[in-house]
């Protein structure tokens, strides 16, 4: 009898060691008058979301759809490593809800109890310059770098069929459903991945600036995501710089921003 006891005892001790031991440590970065500061953040896996922003599958742009074929794989590897973690994942390719309508994943996100958010959730959050400094790209024309710009017209049906949508997983483009979700589940961290860094990721009305008003801990995944910039437009660099221009923007303005592979629990 004393030795049940004991086992119990010790199983009672170890539960609670457990938890702390599973914890995502992300090194996440950000700008103190413009250098780079990085600090370790330690969240719990079960108050934590990715939302992947508008990882279609196609795009007019076909030096972004060049970049996205690129970034899938990587992020694919990173979302399936957080799940197994414990970490909900939300897919929210707006503007596709129609081919997921009768899944359990779409079905997770309408019931989802409607509950009053502390700031309004906007259909677009728009720079605002009471918030943050102009952009650092020049992306008001057409900011597309393909070498002869195609017309700017809906290219997609649905999300990146390279990206795995499995259980337990959620999938909307609504913020409301968004936010319903993440109060019913307890979720205070989220960590957006996506594109594009300086249109969807930021201005969606579950984006990065939405989240924060919302009162949600945020960062950015910065190397599973992408700008829409054409080094043809000011500051005159090229594409690849310009969306290291738009994540040091982030990053001074929003939120700290890290690596994938910390969100996919691989950092001991």
């Amino acid at each position: 009898m004393r030795v049940m006891q004991r086992r119990r005892f010790f199983a009672l001790l170890a539960a609670p060691l457990a938890a702390q031991e599973s914890v995502l440590r992300l090194r996440a970065r950000s700008r103190r008058n413009g250098i780079a500061v990085e600090q370790e953040l330690r969240w719990k896996p079960a108050a934590t979301a990715i939302i992947i922003c508008d990882m279609w599958n196609g795009h007019y742009c076909q030096s972004s759809v060049k970049r996205i074929e690129q970034i899938v794989p990587r992020m694919n590897a990173t979302i399936t490593g957080a799940r197994a973690a414990g970490v909900h994942v939300i897919h929210a390719p707006s503007g596709c809800m129609d081919q997921y309508e009768g899944t359990p994943q779409r079905a997770r996100m309408k019931t989802a109890k409607t509950v009053a958010p502390p700031a309004p959730i906007a259909s677009w959050c728009y720079l605002d310059l009471k918030d943050e400094a102009p952009l650092p790209v020049d992306d008001t024309r057409q900011p597309c770098d393909d070498a002869v710009v195609g017309e700017r017209i809906r290219r997609y049906t649905r999300q990146h069929p390279g990206l795995e949508i499995r259980e337990p997983d959620g999938i909307s483009d609504s913020g409301q459903e968004i936010y319903n979700f993440l109060e019913q589940e307890g979720i205070s961290n989220v960590a957006l991945m996506g594109v594009h860094t300086n249109m969807c990721v930021l201005g969606r009305p579950f984006g990065i600036r939405q989240l924060t008003r919302l009162g949600k801990k945020v960062v950015l995944a910065r190397d599973l995501t992408d700008a829409m910039y054409d080094p043809r437009e000011a500051p005159w660099v090229s594409h690849e710089r310009g969306t290291e221009l738009v994540i040091e923007h982030v990053e001074r303005y929003w939120c700290p921003t890290v690596l994938g592979d910390d969100l996919a629990g691989a950092r001991s």
